[in-house]
Protein backbone atom coordinates (compact mmCIF):
# COMPACT_ATOMS: atom_id res chain seq x y z
CA UNK A 1 0.00 0.00 0.00
CA UNK A 2 1.25 3.47 -0.89
CA UNK A 3 1.16 6.17 1.83
CA UNK A 4 -1.89 8.06 0.59
CA UNK A 5 -4.01 5.11 -0.54
CA UNK A 6 -6.21 5.11 2.55
CA UNK A 7 -6.94 8.84 2.37
CA UNK A 8 -7.67 8.67 -1.35
CA UNK A 9 -10.06 5.76 -0.92
CA UNK A 10 -11.83 7.68 1.87
CA UNK A 11 -12.33 10.53 -0.61
CA UNK A 12 -13.85 8.04 -3.04
CA UNK A 13 -16.11 6.73 -0.24
CA UNK A 14 -17.33 10.28 0.46
CA UNK A 15 -18.24 10.59 -3.23
CA UNK A 16 -20.03 7.23 -3.04
CA UNK A 17 -22.06 8.49 -0.08
CA UNK A 18 -22.96 11.63 -2.04
CA UNK A 19 -24.17 9.42 -4.88
CA UNK A 20 -26.32 7.42 -2.45
CA UNK A 21 -27.75 10.66 -1.05
CA UNK A 22 -28.87 11.46 -4.61
CA UNK A 23 -30.44 7.99 -5.05
CA UNK A 24 -27.62 6.74 -7.31
CA UNK A 25 -25.73 3.51 -6.62
CA UNK A 26 -23.04 4.47 -4.10
CA UNK A 27 -19.84 4.29 -6.10
CA UNK A 28 -17.17 6.97 -6.08
CA UNK A 29 -13.89 7.34 -7.96
CA UNK A 30 -10.92 9.67 -7.98
CA UNK A 31 -7.87 9.83 -10.21
CA UNK A 32 -4.64 10.95 -8.58
CA UNK A 33 -1.16 11.76 -9.82
CA UNK A 34 0.93 9.63 -7.45
CA UNK A 35 4.04 11.75 -8.10
CA UNK A 36 2.43 14.87 -6.64
CA UNK A 37 -0.62 13.56 -4.76
CA UNK A 38 -2.81 15.93 -6.79
CA UNK A 39 -6.40 14.85 -7.41
CA UNK A 40 -6.80 15.17 -11.18
CA UNK A 41 -10.48 14.15 -11.35
CA UNK A 42 -13.28 12.84 -9.19
CA UNK A 43 -16.73 11.52 -9.89
CA UNK A 44 -19.60 9.50 -8.52
CA UNK A 45 -22.13 7.27 -10.19
CA UNK A 46 -24.73 9.29 -12.12
CA UNK A 47 -26.51 7.13 -14.73
CA UNK A 48 -29.97 8.08 -13.42
CA UNK A 49 -29.37 11.82 -13.24
CA UNK A 50 -27.59 11.92 -16.60
CA UNK A 51 -29.91 9.46 -18.34
CA UNK A 52 -26.74 7.70 -19.40
CA UNK A 53 -26.02 4.02 -18.70
CA UNK A 54 -22.29 4.70 -19.16
CA UNK A 55 -22.17 7.36 -16.42
CA UNK A 56 -20.30 5.12 -14.00
CA UNK A 57 -17.98 6.87 -11.55
CA UNK A 58 -14.88 5.46 -13.27
CA UNK A 59 -15.95 6.56 -16.75
CA UNK A 60 -16.85 10.06 -15.56
CA UNK A 61 -13.53 10.42 -13.72
CA UNK A 62 -11.58 9.19 -16.77
CA UNK A 63 -13.39 11.67 -19.01
CA UNK A 64 -12.72 14.54 -16.60
CA UNK A 65 -9.03 13.65 -16.23
CA UNK A 66 -8.53 13.34 -19.98
CA UNK A 67 -10.18 16.73 -20.58
CA UNK A 68 -8.24 18.39 -17.78
CA UNK A 69 -4.90 17.02 -19.00
CA UNK A 70 -5.69 17.40 -22.71
CA UNK A 71 -4.68 13.80 -23.32
CA UNK A 72 -6.64 10.58 -23.64
CA UNK A 73 -3.68 8.67 -22.17
CA UNK A 74 -3.61 8.76 -18.37
CA UNK A 75 -0.41 6.75 -18.05
CA UNK A 76 1.07 6.77 -14.57
CA UNK A 77 -2.07 7.97 -12.81
CA UNK A 78 -3.92 6.00 -10.13
CA UNK A 79 -7.67 5.37 -10.06
CA UNK A 80 -9.31 4.77 -6.69
CA UNK A 81 -12.83 3.35 -6.86
CA UNK A 82 -15.06 1.95 -4.15
CA UNK A 83 -16.27 -1.11 -6.11
CA UNK A 84 -14.50 -3.50 -8.47
CA UNK A 85 -14.86 -2.00 -11.96
CA UNK A 86 -17.35 -3.63 -14.31
CA UNK A 87 -16.17 -4.90 -17.73
CA UNK A 88 -17.09 -1.60 -19.43
CA UNK A 89 -15.07 0.41 -16.92
CA UNK A 90 -12.17 -2.06 -17.00
CA UNK A 91 -12.07 -1.64 -20.78
CA UNK A 92 -11.99 2.14 -20.42
CA UNK A 93 -9.23 1.87 -17.79
CA UNK A 94 -7.17 -0.17 -20.23
CA UNK A 95 -7.82 2.24 -23.11
CA UNK A 96 -6.82 5.19 -20.90
CA UNK A 97 -3.60 3.40 -19.91
CA UNK A 98 -4.08 4.14 -16.20
CA UNK A 99 -1.04 2.96 -14.30
CA UNK A 100 -2.76 1.62 -11.22
CA UNK A 101 -6.25 0.75 -10.02
CA UNK A 102 -7.12 0.51 -6.33
CA UNK A 103 -10.62 -0.69 -5.52
CA UNK A 104 -12.60 -1.42 -2.39
CA UNK A 105 -15.32 -4.06 -2.49
CA UNK A 106 -15.27 -7.05 -4.80
CA UNK A 107 -18.23 -7.46 -7.19
CA UNK A 108 -18.76 -11.18 -7.84
CA UNK A 109 -21.87 -10.49 -9.96
CA UNK A 110 -20.83 -7.52 -12.07
CA UNK A 111 -17.09 -7.12 -11.67
CA UNK A 112 -14.76 -7.21 -14.62
CA UNK A 113 -11.35 -7.32 -12.95
CA UNK A 114 -11.19 -10.21 -10.45
CA UNK A 115 -14.57 -11.64 -11.42
CA UNK A 116 -16.61 -12.16 -14.58
CA UNK A 117 -14.84 -11.07 -17.75
CA UNK A 118 -11.48 -10.44 -16.02
CA UNK A 119 -10.68 -7.91 -18.70
CA UNK A 120 -7.04 -7.36 -17.74
CA UNK A 121 -6.34 -11.12 -17.92
CA UNK A 122 -7.52 -11.44 -21.52
CA UNK A 123 -4.86 -11.91 -24.21
CA UNK A 124 -6.57 -9.18 -26.24
CA UNK A 125 -6.11 -6.61 -23.46
CA UNK A 126 -3.43 -4.19 -24.66
CA UNK A 127 -2.76 -2.46 -21.32
CA UNK A 128 -2.83 -3.97 -17.86
CA UNK A 129 -2.65 -1.63 -14.89
CA UNK A 130 -1.30 -2.66 -11.52
CA UNK A 131 -4.35 -3.67 -9.45
CA UNK A 132 -4.80 -3.56 -5.70
CA UNK A 133 -8.09 -4.95 -4.43
CA UNK A 134 -9.81 -4.75 -1.08
CA UNK A 135 -8.75 -1.36 0.30
CA UNK A 136 -11.49 -0.29 2.74
CA UNK A 137 -13.55 -3.13 1.31
CA UNK A 138 -15.68 -3.49 4.44
CA UNK A 139 -16.70 0.17 4.38
CA UNK A 140 -17.37 0.09 0.64
CA UNK A 141 -19.44 -3.09 0.84
CA UNK A 142 -21.44 -1.87 3.82
CA UNK A 143 -22.37 1.35 2.03
CA UNK A 144 -23.62 -0.71 -0.93
CA UNK A 145 -25.52 -3.14 1.34
CA UNK A 146 -27.29 -0.33 3.20
CA UNK A 147 -28.22 1.40 -0.05
CA UNK A 148 -29.72 -1.68 -1.70
CA UNK A 149 -31.32 -3.00 1.49
CA UNK A 150 -33.23 0.29 1.82
CA UNK A 151 -34.54 -0.09 -1.73
CA UNK A 152 -35.74 -3.65 -1.16
CA UNK A 153 -37.84 -2.79 1.87
CA UNK A 154 -41.57 -2.87 1.14
CA UNK A 155 -43.10 0.58 1.11
CA UNK A 156 -45.79 1.12 3.76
Amino acid sequence: MIDHDDANMRRALALAQAAADDEEAPIGAIIVDPATGEVIAQARNAPIARHDPTAHAEILAIREAAQRLGNYRLTGLTLYVTLEPCPMCAGAISQARLGRVVYGAHDPKGGGVAHGARVFDQPTCHWRPEVQAGLLATESAELLRRFFRARRKPKA
